[in-house]
């Protein structure tokens, strides 16, 4: 099973910055397709941004104000959040799945848009 540790979370100001990490301990992170989800409390977990084994990307967000991206090299995924919102408060979690349909999750990493 692929772990998957995520890094970055924090607390922002509304219209700030922030880059989530998730690192893959796998050999095989190449063919993973590698997702972001994020949960706020009293809600549903939900999809934020995908990025497929060939970079075909997807993010939910309208205003493009999110961006995912991975360096294989590193087996690290990115999540480039900017002109934060409030609605943005979750907890955001990185999720890996393989050819075959497994997947794992990470512990999640908590991100605060206050001010």
């Amino acid at each position: 099973q692929v772990q998957l540790v995520e890094s970055g979370g924090g607390w922002v100001q509304p219209g700030g910055s922030l880059r989530l990490s998730c690192v893959a301990s796998t050999t095989i992170f190449s063919s993973l397709t590698m997702s972001w989800f994020r949960q706020a409390p009293g809600k549903e977990r939900e999809l934020v941004a995908r990025i497929t084994n060939i970079n075909n990307t997807w993010t939910f967000d309208e205003e493009r104000r999110f961006d995912v991206s991975r360096d294989n090299n590193k087996n690290t995924v990115y999540l480039d959040m900017k002109r934060l919102k409030y609605e943005d408060t979750a907890v955001y979690y990185c999720h890996s799945k393989d050819f075959y349909g497994g997947g794992s999750w990470g512990q999640g990493t908590q991100v605060t848009v206050s001010s």
